[in-house]
C-alpha cells in the first residue's frame, strides 16, 4: 500500500489553497517531478513545464519550492492520519495489535515506489535546505508521536522521554530499511520476511525494554 498515492485534499490558506484545478495540477506535477526526476530537477521552472503552465502561474501560487514541500508533507501526514483512523484505531483491536498493524502498514508503504523515491529525494533536499529539513523533521516527529501512543500504553513504566526514544528507534528501524528493501532496491524481495522480523522484534522491544536498558545500565555493566 502506497499512502502517498492517496494524498488528502485539505483547505490551505493564502495563494496555495487547495480545491482549484490549477493548484491540484501544480501539486501533482511537483510530486511527479520529485519522484521520477529527483531533487536536482525539483525547480519551479521544471514543475511549470511538467504541468504545462507558465512559470509565473506556478510561482503565483507557490513562490518558492519549499512551499510545495510543506503542502505535500502536510497532505501526506493527513493521509496517514486517515489510515490510522480507518485501520488502526479500531475498538476491537488491542494496543499490541494496533502497534503491529502500524508497523506492517509503514513497511508496506516504504516498499512502494512513491514513498521509496519521495523520501529519499526529500532527505537529499533537506541536506542543503534548512526550511525543508525542519519540515521533514516535523513530519517524522508526528510519526514518532503516532508510535509513542502505543509504546506508552504497552510499557507504562517508561517516562515520556524514554517513550520518545523507543519510538524514535522503531521509526528509524523502519525508515532505515528504505535503501535496502524499498522499491527496486537490492533486497526488495525480502521485505515480507523483514516485516515479520520487525513486527516481532519491535513490538517485543516496546513491551519489555526497561529504563535501565535505555540508559545503558544492563546487569553486565551495572
Amino acid at each position: 500500500m502506497d499512502l502517498s498515492e492517496d494524498l488528502v485534499t485539505t483547505a490551505r490558506p493564502g495563494t496555495y489553497s487547495r480545491g482549484t484545478e490549477t493548484v491540484d495540477a501544480i501539486l501533482k506535477a511537483a510530486l511527479g517531478v520529485l519522484i521520477d526526476e529527483g531533487a536536482a530537477a525539483f525547480t519551479i521552472r521544471r514543475i511549470a513545464a511538467a504541468c504545462g503552465m507558465k512559470v509565473g502561474n506556478v510561482s503565483y501560487h507557490f513562490p518558492r519550492k519549499e512551499m510545495l514541500v510543506q503542502v505535500l508533507l502536510d497532505e501526506l501526514l493527513a493521509s496517514y492520519e486517515k489510515v490510522l483512523e480507518d485501520r488502526v484505531r479500531q475498538p476491537d483491536l488491542t494496543t499490541e495489535e494496533r502497534l503491529r498493524l502500524l508497523i506492517v502498514i509503514c513497511l508496506e508503504d516504504i516498499a512502494g515506489k512513491r514513498t521509496t523515491r519521495l523520501f529519499t529525494e526529500l532527505w537529499a533536499l533537506a541536506n542543503h535546505n534548512d526550511f525543508i529539513a525542519d519540515r521533514v523533521r516535523g513530519f517524522y516527529q508526528r510519526v514518532h508521536d503516532f508510535i509513542g501512543e502505543y509504546v506508552a500504553a504497552l510499557n507504562p513504566a517508561l517516562t515520556s522521554e524514554e517513550v520518545a526514544i523507543v519510538s524514535l528507534y522503531i521509526s528509524a528501524s523502519m525508515e532505515g530499511s528504505t535503501p535496502f528493501l524499498g522499491f527496486e532496491k537490492p533486497w526488495a524481495d525480502r521485505m515480507p520476511a523483514y516485516t515479520s522480523i520487525a513486527v516481532h522484534g519491535l513490538v517485543t522491544l516496546a513491551k519489555t525494554i526497561t529504563s535501565r536498558e535505555i540508559a545503558g545500565m544492563t546487569s553486565q555493566t551495572a
